[in-house]
C-alpha cells in the first residue's frame, strides 16, 4: 500500500499555527483603539487615519528586527521580552522624526511552531503597544522547517506613526553651538550583540547563568534588559521646545547615528566621560580587549536616544526630562568642520 503523506509531516502542522494564533487574539485585541476596523485573521489591517487634529497628516513608517538577542533569549528560555524590544526599537525609530505611533505588524518565521512560545512573544508586542498608544493590526507566523534550527525563531516588525508636517523634525536646523542632550539607555538594546556573544560565550566561556562581579545580576538578565521606549518622555517635549533634531542610537553607536541627521558642515564633539558607562560595556571591552573607538561604533555605550537643541533651550529640556522620570546628560555640541 502506498504510504500517504501530509503537510504535517512535511514540517508544517497547520493546527499549531491556529491554535497560536487563538491564544494571541486577546492580547492583540488589548492594543486596539477605536480607529481600527478589523478583526485579526483577515488578509489586511485597517486603521482609519485621524484627519481631524492634523492639518497635514504625514505617516512615518519603519521597519526593524532585534538581531542576534534572539540568541539569548533561546539560550535563556526567555521569549516575553523579544517582543517588546522589537516595539520599543521600532517607536524610537518614528520618534526621531517627531511622529507618534498608530499602529504595528509584526513577522514571526520560525523552524517548528510552539504556540506557547508564540504567545510570550506576542504578549510582549502587545505590552509594548499598549504602553505607547500602538495598535496590533496584524501580523504572520510563518512554519518553515529547514530555514530555521530547532528551537529557533526569527522576528522583524512594521510600524506606521503620524505627524503634522510642519511639526517634522529633521535635522535641517541642527547648527554650530547646539547641545546634544542623551537618555540613559538600559544596556545594548537591540545591537551589538553578536560581538557581545562572540567575547562573552566564545572567547570567556561565559554561561548566561553566570554572575560576573562587574553585575548586580546574571549575565543573561543583563543582556535581556528591555530596549527603553523614550515616547512618553520625549514626545510632549516637541509641543514646549524648539528641538532641532533627535537620533536613535543603535547599530553605529552614538556619533554614526547622531551624524545621519546632520546637515552639511558640521560634526559632533563628543565628551565621552560626560557619563558613567554601564558595567555591561565595561565587562565586554575588557574580556575582548577592545578598543574604544570599537567600542563607541559598535554599542550605545549607555546613551540610547538623542536630543539636539540650542543651548540657551538645553536646561530647561533637561528639567522638563527629569520632571518626566529620566536622567539626561550633556553629552556633545555641534561644531563645524
Amino acid at each position: 500500500m502506498e504510504k500517504k503523506t501530509s503537510y504535517k509531516a512535511a514540517g508544517v502542522d497547520i493546527a499549531a499555527g491556529e491554535k497560536a494564533v487563538e491564544r494571541i487574539k486577546d492580547d492583540a485585541r488589548s492594543t486596539f483603539t477605536p480607529r481600527v476596523l478589523t478583526e485579526l485573521g483577515k488578509f489586511g489591517g485597517f486603521f482609519a487615519l485621524d484627519r481631524l487634529n492634523y492639518k497635514q497628516p504625514v505617516l512615518v513608517s519603519s521597519i526593524d528586527g532585534v538581531g542576534t538577542k534572539l540568541k539569548v533569549a533561546f539560550l535563556m528560555k526567555k521569549h516575553d521580552t523579544i517582543g517588546e524590544d522589537l516595539v520599543n526599537h521600532c517607536v524610537n525609530d518614528i520618534l526621531v522624526g517627531g511622529a507618534k505611533p498608530l499602529f504595528f505588524l509584526d513577522y514571526i518565521g520560525v523552524g517548528k511552531l510552539d504556540p506557547g512560545i508564540m504567545e510570550a512573544i506576542v504578549s510582549g508586542m502587545a505590552r509594548a503597544c499598549r504602553q505607547t498608544g500602538c495598535a496590533l493590526i496584524g501580523g504572520e507566523m510563518a512554519e518553515m522547517p529547514g530555514i530555521y534550527q530547532s528551537g529557533e525563531y526569527d522576528v522583524a516588525g512594521c510600524i506606521t506613526g503620524i505627524v503634522e508636517k510642519e511639526r517634522i523634525v529633521d535635522g535641517s536646523r541642527i547648527t554650530q553651538g547646539d547641545i546634544l542632550i542623551g537618555l540613559p539607555s538600559s544596556g545594548l538594546h537591540t545591537n551589538g550583540y553578536s560581538l557581545a556573544r562572540k567575547i562573552l560565550f566564545e572567547s570567556a566561556s561565559l554561561t548566561v547563568d553566570a554572575m560576573p562581579e562587574e553585575l548586580n545580576m546574571s549575565l543573561g538578565e543583563a543582556l535581556l534588559q528591555v530596549h527603553i521606549c523614550y515616547l512618553k518622555s520625549v514626545h510632549p517635549l516637541l509641543d514646549q521646545f524648539d528641538v532641532h533634531g533627535m537620533s536613535h542610537v543603535t547599530g553605529g553607536g552614538l556619533v554614526g547615528n547622531t551624524n545621519r541627521i546632520l546637515p552639511d558642515g558640521f560634526r559632533l564633539n563628543i565628551e565621552w566621560n560626560a557619563w558613567k558607562i554601564p558595567s555591561i560595556f565595561r565587562l565586554i571591552q575588557k574580556l575582548g580587549n577592545i578598543e574604544d573607538q570599537e567600542m563607541r561604533r559598535t554599542f550605545n555605550l549607555g546613551i540610547g536616544f538623542v536630543l539636539v537643541a540650542d543651548k540657551k533651550e538645553a536646561d530647561r529640556i533637561i528639567q522638563a526630562l527629569e520632571k518626566s522620570g529620566e536622567a539626561p546628560v550633556v553629552v556633545g555640541e555641534v561644531v563645524s568642520g
